[in-house]
């Protein structure tokens, strides 16, 4: 799944600059678009927004909040304003997907080479039964700002949804700046707000099954957030087989299903990158069911039938296509 970004529809029916902010961050990139009559946001405050963020709930800084409640000898922490936000949004999830969707994976994450260091061998069972003792979020408790582990050895993995977040986060900056039009996409996850000149609405195009120019559509987006997630993503091969990011959390193991990738449109990107790790995780139609029972999210994915891949939508997504 291809995201590229059109400027189309550019006219002078809004004579505001556009501005365009590019750099790296969370171990990808970061690109955000934006009309104002100045430059009231430059580089460096996305920059401190960021670093703030990795601060709270980076797994990669050893220094920060979350890699302290991961540590063997800590049991509970007080959580700063940013990770409580994911934590709380996390439980609220984990409930909707009937445990699908859980921060504390991360042993699992780790134990399947997606942490620091790769693998060269599969787990075995024995490795996989003992790490699932720590994981499930009935291992967690929030009281008030803290935020408690039954288990020392229970550790969390928020990438699956902070980076959502942090678009979030960058949006609302942008908001308290008065800048009415963006977009602003980190690592594939995007959020729109307004119209851009000429009135048109910020365009992203979603490459289909075919893989040609000719298949891929144009999702219209006003004031709405867009991630895609799929298995070709974060994987590699272990003695041939290839191994994929998203865990099970109730078998332990690298998901094995038909799914190929989802894309979901929502009113937050933390919602939208928490829900396609869920919807990674389920059949088709039980995903479509899902969907079209959450409010303001839609759903598309693309799965493998045979040798064909095919594609579904839930209710509501056909109306982001742009005919």
């Amino acid at each position: 799944m291809i995201y590229s970004f059109l400027c189309l529809g550019c006219c002078a029916f809004a004579q505001q600059p556009k501005y365009l902010l590019e750099g790296r961050a969370q171990g990808t990139t970061y690109r955000i678009i934006y009309q104002h009559p100045t430059a009231v946001v430059q580089k460096q405050d996305i920059d401190s927004i960021l670093h703030a963020i990795d601060l709270s709930m980076s797994i990669y800084k050893k220094e920060s909040l979350i890699s302290s409640f991961n540590k063997a000898t800590t049991r509970e922490i007080e959580m700063d304003g940013m990770m409580r936000d994911v934590v709380c949004r996390s439980f609220d999830i984990n409930k909707q997907s009937k445990g699908m969707f859980d921060l504390t994976v991360k042993p699992l994450v780790s134990l399947w080479g997606f942490g620091p260091e790769r693998i060269r061998q599969w787990p075995t069972q024995g490795q996989i039964d003992s790490v699932m003792e720590f994981v499930g979020m009935d291992k967690l408790k929030v009281k008030g700002k803290r935020l408690l582990k039954k288990r020392n050895e229970v550790s969390i993995d928020v990438n699956g949804i902070a980076q959502g977040y942090s678009v979030d986060v960058l949006a609302r900056f942008l908001d308290k700046q008065h800048v009415t039009s963006y977009m602003v996409e980190l690592g594939g996850e995007i959020k729109t707000k307004g119209r851009k000149e000429g009135g048109e609405t910020y365009k992203v195009a979603i490459e289909r099954p075919e893989g040609d120019v000719e298949s891929s559509f144009v999702l219209s987006l006003f004031n709405k957030a867009v991630t895609t997630s799929g298995n070709y993503r974060k994987a590699f091969d272990v003695d041939g087989k290839k191994v994929h990011h998203h865990i099970n959390p109730y078998d332990g193991y690298p998901l094995q299903n038909n799914i190929a990738s989802v894309t979901v449109i929502a009113e937050t990107a933390m919602d939208a990158d928490a829900y396609d790790n869920v919807f990674m995780a389920l059949p088709v139609a039980e995903g479509l069911k899902l969907a079209n029972s959450i409010r303001n999210l839609e759903l598309y994915i693309i799965y493998k039938e045979g040798d064909l891949f095919r594609e579904a939508f839930s209710t509501g997504f056909k109306k982001y296509i742009q005919e």
